[in-house]
């Protein structure tokens, strides 16, 4: 219900209807939604995300910057307080966090393998039936470093421990839109 919410923002008794109309089948709850309520339903999801702004963060000690593209649908909502202080807020987790990557299909397959392999051989004394839950758990808190998206804010007392997915989400949820960060780039002094 909530995916479905998110991606047509349309009212949770209307998404739950739909979807079990639907059988679950979210693409097929979406046009169910069309139907009843014509145009002013619209999947998020086909809606590009043109505008936007870019942020940056220097640490004081003037050793680590960070720029970040963050796009939405609207200059309205680029310009919008929440969605800039959300820039910055994401600027900042960069350079405290260091992420490599925006989302999981930016990681390279070689290396996501490699690090799975790592995760085996380690796991090689542990019972046969538990070492594939054992290597799918490694990856995942692995994610959980790499994958901006996938990192809990650094600034865990004002974000409730809360993702930058879930965070991202929650703005778009609140302007309506598509927010997506595109990219960012993290400069630290010393580093290639």
């Amino acid at each position: 219900v909530k995916a479905l919410r998110d991606r047509t923002g349309a009212g949770m008794m209307d998404c739950k209807k739909a979807l079990t109309e639907s059988n679950g089948d979210i693409d097929q709850a979406i046009e169910l939604l069309r139907k009843q309520q014509g145009k002013r339903i619209e999947d998020r999801g086909e809606r590009v995300a043109s505008e936007g702004t870019v942020q940056t963060y220097v640490h004081s000690n003037a050793k680590v910057g960070v720029l970040v593209e963050v796009n939405s649908e609207t200059d309205f909502v680029a310009r919008n307080d929440d969605f800039v202080a959300f820039a910055r807020d994401v600027a900042l987790h960069i350079a405290a966090a260091n992420p490599l990557v925006v989302s999981e299909d930016e990681i390279d397959p070689e290396a996501r393998d490699r690090e799975a392999r790592l995760f085996e051989e380690q796991a090689a004394d542990k019972p046969e039936n538990v070492r594939p839950r054992i290597v799918e758990g490694q990856l995942k808190k692995w994610m959980s470093e790499v994958v901006l998206l996938n990192q809990a804010h650094v600034n865990g007392d004002k974000y409730e421990g809360k993702t930058i997915r879930q965070l991202q989400d929650e703005l778009a949820a609140k302007t309506g839109e598509n927010i997506r960060i595109r990219r960012f780039a993290r400069f630290a002094v010393g580093e290639a």
